[in-house]
């Protein structure tokens, strides 16, 4: 395929490795990252288009799944067209500018995801705690306003980073080490003081996840008290696959998160294209497998997914 040149003098042009060590994969690497691409989008997209057609499904739970399909959706996005462009055509030049607009949007999409995931632990809790008040509590127009609270905030946490980064003067060469401008690979090539950003991003990390994870570990464990208060075997099992469905989704999105961070600021010893690859999966498993659980465990919407699928059929 033929190859794009990019001047490394230029200044307003980073490069894009791709995976280093493994170019002559790369194309071989494209084709299962496209394969979770495509799922990703058709799941998200058709959990999307059938809670949009159904009254029946326009409750609080189901605007829920409707703004984690939306972040299921943008957060690859932001990424794999770019990666594809570097595996199939060697693009692998990028603006300054392009490439910390992309770092801001895939983080803080990244940050509303988690901020969705907390607001569907404490849908669930209102639910099974206090289902009387459900209604009164968490409304859709309550939910819009949780949605906005939870965008307004991550553009506030995340938008320091973008700025402060493009304050710095940058190495001459320029290359990112990477298939996408990651925060922490654009980092390595600055040649400046980075130490108000590292303490920065630390903070962030620690706030942010610290902060969403002390919350649904909260709402769960209070959703825990409530089921086992439940007499009715059918009402406590209900209540139960509910949880178990959030729990799932939750640990798709925070164990390979979580184990991303820690390899990059510990994992001195494990070779770069491993840490790449990982963090592409991280933004490629989640998106695609969400739709799939919810899909199959949420009785109501497998039904209504079903009878379109019949219907068209």
């Amino acid at each position: 395929m033929g190859a794009f040149n990019f001047t490394h003098s230029d200044p307003s042009t980073f490069i894009l490795t791709g995976i280093p060590g493994l170019e002559a994969a790369h194309i071989w690497i494209s084709i299962p990252f496209s394969t979770f691409y495509i799922i990703s989008l058709l799941g998200n997209f058709t959990l999307l288009s059938v809670v949009g057609k159904e009254q029946t499904l326009h409750k609080p739970m189901y605007l829920l799944l409707c703004m984690l399909a939306l972040t299921d959706i943008a957060t690859p996005t932001f990424v794999m067209p770019k990666a594809l462009g570097i595996f199939w055509f060697n693009l692998k030049g990028i603006t300054m500018a392009g490439c910390l607009t992309q770092m801001f949007f895939l983080h803080t999409v990244s940050i509303m995801h988690s901020a969705t995931l907390v607001t569907m632990a404490f849908d669930r809790y209102v639910a099974i705690y206090n289902p009387l008040r459900y209604a009164t509590i968490l409304s859709n127009e309550q939910i819009a306003k949780l949605g906005l609270v939870s965008l307004i905030r991550a553009v506030l946490f995340i938008l320091p980073l973008p700025l402060l980064l493009s304050k710095l003067p940058f190495c001459a060469n320029r290359i990112i080490a990477h298939t996408q401008c990651e925060y922490t690979a654009v980092v390595k090539i600055a040649c400046g003081d980075i130490t108000l950003i590292r303490r920065y991003s630390l903070v962030l990390m620690f706030v942010v996840m610290g902060f969403d994870l002390t919350l649904i570990a909260l709402s769960y464990g209070l959703i825990i008290r409530a089921v086992l208060r439940i007499s009715s075997k059918n009402a406590h099992q209900k209540a139960l696959n509910t949880c178990t469905t959030h729990i799932c989704v939750m640990l798709t999105y925070y164990t390979p998160g979580l184990f991303s961070i820690l390899t990059y600021r510990f994992g001195q010893g494990i070779p770069p294209h491993v840490h790449i690859i990982l963090a592409d999966l991280y933004l490629l498993i989640p998106p695609m497998l969400n739709p799939i659980i919810y899909g199959i465990r949420t009785k109501e919407l497998h039904d209504k997914v079903g009878k379109y699928t019949c219907c068209r059929r």
